[in-house]
């Protein structure tokens, strides 16, 4: 029997690894497989996490990142790629020199600074890099509501700060750089708030909004929304279009999240399956 080759989109996470499948490269696969993507991958670090938190990190040589990303996009090729946890400013450093050598487009960039509830993940010189070399690159960023914070020096309480801070983050990246929007997401926001996201374009600014799916099981949400950005974006949808449609896949894995485990536990990705 023979194949043929046939055009399917290609799409590239550049992330780590989570041994519990709620986050991390296992989640944006999940994701890229759903909207019929082909996904590939470029391991960061490896870590031994579950429901209930992360036990342990190691991370990939930054030498064994660049040669993961090369493998792929010199043979297979990219329509559009993602970054994750970077974990170091070696491997930062490392992911941004290679999305400049090898031309990387449509970049969707999820600055993994703080997680939701507030506690810094990379040093300060791991942050440093990332916005000075890889955020620029990017042609849409998603920080939650305390990267927000980091990216626009600006205390993020209620919509019209993330609404002004979405406009000061943008203003701040958009000179001599390739980003084209900036998405502040409200999922670590409270009240009215939570869940809302606010994007900004330098000309546009919106705020979606959907239905408030009420859940403990919510994790790995930033990364199944910024995996969504970048599936849409491989399938050769707009920038705003991959935006919203991703807003709303994350809505409905959110309202078939598994509840699995002895903590919090991730959305469901494969919610049609589920509905079965």
């Amino acid at each position: 029997m023979t194949t043929t080759k046939t055009s399917i989109p290609i799409a590239l996470t550049i992330a780590g690894s989570d041994s519990g499948g709620g986050a991390g490269m296992q989640t944006d696969l999940k994701t890229f497989a759903f909207h019929c993507v082909h996904g590939t991958s470029a391991i960061t670090c490896i870590t031994a996490q579950n429901t209930l938190g992360v036990v342990r990190v190691d991370a990939m040589t930054s030498d064994a990142v660049i040669a993961q990303i090369r493998a792929v996009v010199e043979d297979i090729g990219v329509q559009a790629a993602k970054t994750g946890m970077l974990l170091n400013q070696e491997i930062i450093t490392a992911v941004a020199g290679e999305v400049t050598a090898l031309q990387i487009n449509n970049l969707v960039v999820d600055p993994v600074m703080v997680s939701r509830t507030g506690a810094q993940l990379i040093d300060d010189d791991a942050i440093q890099t990332l916005c000075n070399q890889l955020i620029p690159q990017a042609a849409i960023i998603t920080p939650n509501r305390y990267e927000a914070e980091i990216l626009s020096g600006l205390e993020i309480v209620c919509l019209e700060d993330m609404q002004t801070a979405a406009e000061i983050i943008y203003r701040n990246i958009s000179k001599n750089s390739g980003t084209k929007a900036v998405l502040v997401k409200g999922g670590g926001m409270s009240g009215d708030v939570k869940g809302v996201d606010v994007w900004f374009n330098g000309e546009r600014l919106e705020v979606l909004k959907t239905k408030q799916v009420e859940t403990k099981n919510t994790h790995g949400t930033g990364c199944t929304l910024s995996a969504a950005i970048t599936a849409n974006l491989a399938l050769g949808k707009d920038l705003w279009t991959a935006v919203k449609d991703a807003k709303e896949y994350v809505t409905s894995a959110l309202s078939y999240s598994l509840d699995i485990g002895q903590g919090q536990g991730p959305v469901g990705h494969f919610f049609p399956l589920l509905e079965k």
